[in-house]
């Protein structure tokens, strides 16, 4: 199919660009592109004038087995250009008196200078490897298809994501850039998987990116066409869970020799449910000594993105580029919390049932300007830009609160309370890069970033007394915060042997950071102030064994800043006996990273493994203490110096031209020192989890894909989280001329994601589940028109949650 595909590109675009498309056509110009071993598919191959560059007389795309051919050629002399990212430009010159060409196998190199870009292979796979990790490409995950970003990171190998849509990777937070820079979309329900072309997955930062990444970097890249002409896709689709679902999509994208112009529209509106069982025991406490809690949640959910680009190059060796990204979010929760408590004998305490209604809305825009200057020597490079990233969020929430005896009648007057929640935030990103060699086997990166970061949160907490809702100073407050982050950076990548096989390729690099940030309370009863400068250092060494196999030892220090959540002093009180809430006390993580990766690829598989060891001191988890009133406080606190060590291993076989799969496990072991801490810490624990992808064609046009998880138990200071597992399933089916899609998932088949966690201290211990309408069958329509990007725009466009 994907031959049918060229040539269904390659007739489309020479109707475009020739004056003699309607006449009648005879193979000018011929050859095969190899990488010296395999034929390089998507491979540009463009003909233009020598007397006027600007002047493109043909073009075509290499298909599966490599070949092109260009048609409809006027004899004159002529310059062919064939690119394809990691690959090195090749220029052959060719005069056409009127016969044909035949150029024979033409061998491309890879661009080994550029020691972090892509491996491109010679069949774009699922996975593609990288110097610093690995990149995932959205168009091959069907199992997710109505997805948010979220969902489709469930089903990328070494992510591990909970029912609650917590992503970690060796059992941390991770760093989470879109388009490559800091953005205010920080909830990936936020982003609909339909607009996304690629995850990368840098599990080895350099010092190029930001030092905050302690356990990686996970860079969410947005589509953009870049096929000449008139190109678009709508797709249409809807299912059901508990609720209904439905969604809609439209890409529009003109692209000339100069300009290229990008719009795109997607919504996804569903309805969810979920259910709450949450049971503890205070040890010292003999009035509430048995707490029970059922709540039970529907919430309507409604997404909409406005995506546009403009890209100008006005010659080959510099391009503009703009994007602006709106998004709107809703969502409206209803839920109902039922508390009962009994004292240490099991006799009757209280009974109560607290209902709330909670309206959010937030408005999101991004705008980004980028600039990127080529030269003719290609390890040079200079790319500057500027990006700003707006979110405003409000959330209003009324609560009634009723009280039962004994015999479940109700008692005195509902109490009524309102909360309000605004917040406003600006991030904005300044940077400059710079790659130039100083040697013939050496280049050097340098550049500078700055993060501009506003942050304002309105909180307000009233009660209703005599029909009249007062406002409760102690809990209302406006917390104002301000953060710059200058940093800069250089770094050296050289190798040792030939240009086209080295046998040693390493990299050294430092980045430095100098950080200032305040925060204050208006009634000034939380304020902190932090100014400091850090060095990172960074280095690696790679030995080839192969040309597809080699070893590779790296050292990087970085740092973990607490984020905005973490920071922010108010407490939500929506469930009385569990609030929970920021500290703004909290100091930043020094880490100490030492991995070993070992990656070989053959024709049909590919293995690679990494062995980390990670020492963090001032460690940042969520801690939970019981207040003398029976209340737990859930905070982030510094809980002393953490120890990490373990293996990820990820593993892609292709037996049969029919059936592929994936397999990924990452284990670690976790040693924790909280001596700073009283109450009883977990000391150690092991933790592992592991996905399957199964990819199948049973027939012609037709794709069937079954995903596989398991989270094992993850160790909190305090006890651990419960196993997370489920298996979904997605099955597509071309129509027509392959234009046209029919879609069919079934998300979380046997309805056994579920989170929760057990606590266990010497003052209380904690049970907790939560269970989603996470099973859902979900059926999507797409057509495409003039595109290339066919296997990507058929994708994505339900949250399973």
């Amino acid at each position: 199919m994907k031959k049918h595909l060229q040539k269904i590109t390659l007739l489309i675009t020479l109707l475009m660009i020739s004056p003699y498309a309607f006449s009648q056509n005879s193979a000018a110009v011929k050859g095969t592109v190899t990488d010296g071993k395999l034929p390089v598919e998507f491979v540009d191959v463009i003909l233009k004038n020598s007397q006027d560059s600007t002047k493109v007389a043909s073009y075509a795309v290499t298909d599966a087995s490599g070949n092109f051919s260009l048609e409809n050629i006027v004899s004159g002399d002529y310059q062919l250009q064939f690119k394809l990212i990691g690959f090195k430009t090749v220029f052959q010159k060719i005069k056409f008196t009127g016969s044909p060409v035949n150029l024979g196998i033409l061998v491309l190199q890879n661009d080994s200078q550029l020691l972090n870009t892509v491996t491109v292979n010679s069949k774009k796979k699922q996975i593609q490897k990288t110097d610093e990790g690995f990149i995932f490409n959205a168009a091959s995950n069907i199992s997710q298809t109505g997805g948010t970003a979220t969902d489709m990171l469930k089903s990328i190998p070494t992510v591990a994501v909970d029912a609650d849509g917590a992503i970690s990777l060796r059992g941390k937070t991770p760093m989470i850039l879109i388009n490559g820079k800091n953005s205010a979309l920080t909830n990936m329900d936020q982003i609909a998987a339909s607009s996304i072309e690629s995850i990368e997955i840098i599990s080895n930062p350099t010092a190029k990116y930001d030092a905050n990444a302690e356990s990686g970097i996970i860079n969410i890249k947005l589509k953009k066409n870049n096929q000449d002409g008139l190109n678009g896709a709508v797709v249409l689709g809807g299912g059901f869970g508990a609720k209904g679902r439905m969604n809609s999509s439209v890409q529009l994208n003109q692209k000339t020799e100069k300009w290229n112009f990008g719009l795109a529209y997607d919504n996804r509106f569903a309805g969810r449910t979920k259910k709450i069982k949450g049971d503890r025991t205070n040890y010292l406490i003999d009035d509430e000594h048995f707490i029970t809690q059922n709540r039970n949640d529907e919430r309507t959910e409604g997404l909409q993105n406005l995506k546009f680009n403009i890209d100008f190059a006005p010659n080959e060796r510099n391009t503009f580029s703009f994007e602006a990204l709106g998004n709107l979010e809703s969502q409206d929760n209803d839920e109902t919390l039922q508390t009962k408590i009994n004292t240490n004998t099991n006799a009757f305490f209280s009974d109560n049932t607290r209902h709330s209604l909670e309206l959010e809305r937030s408005k999101v825009a991004e705008l980004a300007f980028h600039y990127d200057r080529k030269f003719s020597d290609d390890r040079k490079n200079l790319n500057a830009g500027i990006t700003s990233s707006f979110n405003f969020h409000r959330e209003n929430t009324n609560i009634d609160t009723n009280t039962y005896d004994e015999n479940e009648m109700v008692t005195g007057n509902p109490l009524l309370q309102r909360t309000r929640n605004y917040e406003k935030e600006n991030i904005s990103n300044a940077f400059l890069n710079y790659t130039f060699p100083v040697a013939e086997k050496s280049i050097i990166e340098t550049g500078y970033k700055g993060t501009f970061r506003f942050f304002n949160s309105d909180f307000q907490s009233a009660d209703q007394i005599n029909s009249e809702y007062v406002i409760n100073p102690l809990a209302t407050n406006i917390f104002d915060f301000n953060e710059q982050i200058n940093a800069v950076y250089g770094m050296l990548n050289s190798f040792i042997g030939n240009t086209e096989n080295p046998k040693w390729q390493y990299n050294l690099g430092i980045r430095a950071e100098q950080v200032s940030n305040n925060g204050k309370t208006q009634n000034n009863s939380d304020t902190f102030s932090n100014h400091y400068a850090k060095l990172f250092p960074s280095a690696s060494l790679q030995l080839n064994l192969q040309s597809s196999e080699f070893l590779k030892f790296g050292y990087s220090k970085r740092i973990n800043r607490p984020d905005l959540d973490d920071l922010n002093p108010f407490v939500d009180i929506t469930d009385a006996l569990n609030p929970h809430g920021g500290n703004p006390y909290l100091k930043p993580e020094i880490v100490h990273i030492v991995e070993m990766s070992y990656n070989a690829a053959w024709e049909n598989y590919s293995f690679s493994t990494n062995a980390f060891y990670r020492n963090a001191n001032n460690t940042i988890k969520q801690y939970a203490v019981l207040q003398d009133n029976g209340v737990v406080l859930l905070q982030p606190q510094n809980i002393g110096n953490t120890i990490t060590y373990g293996l990820e291993t990820i593993f892609s076989v292709k037996p049969s031209p029919f059936y592929d799969t994936n397999i990924s496990v990452t284990a670690f072991q976790q040693n924790i020192n909280a001596g700073n801490l009283a109450q009883d810490v977990v000391q150690n624990a092991f933790s592992w989890y592991g996905k399957m992808i199964h990819n199948f064609i049973p027939w012609k046009g037709a794709k069937l894909q079954l995903i596989g998880n398991y989270n094992s138990a993850l160790a909190t200071p305090q006890g651990k989280r419960i196993p997370v597992y489920n298996a979904d399933l997605g099955f597509q089916q071309k129509l027509g001329k392959g234009n046209a899609r029919l879609g069919l998932v079934v998300t979380d088949m046997f309805n056994t994601l579920k989170s929760g966690y057990k606590n266990t201290t010497s003052l209380f211990s904690s049970n907790r589940t939560s269970k989603s309408d996470t099973r859902a069958l979900l059926l999507t329509f797409a057509y495409t028109f003039k595109s290339d990007f066919k296997e990507k725009l058929l994708e994505n466009q339900f949250s399973t949650e």
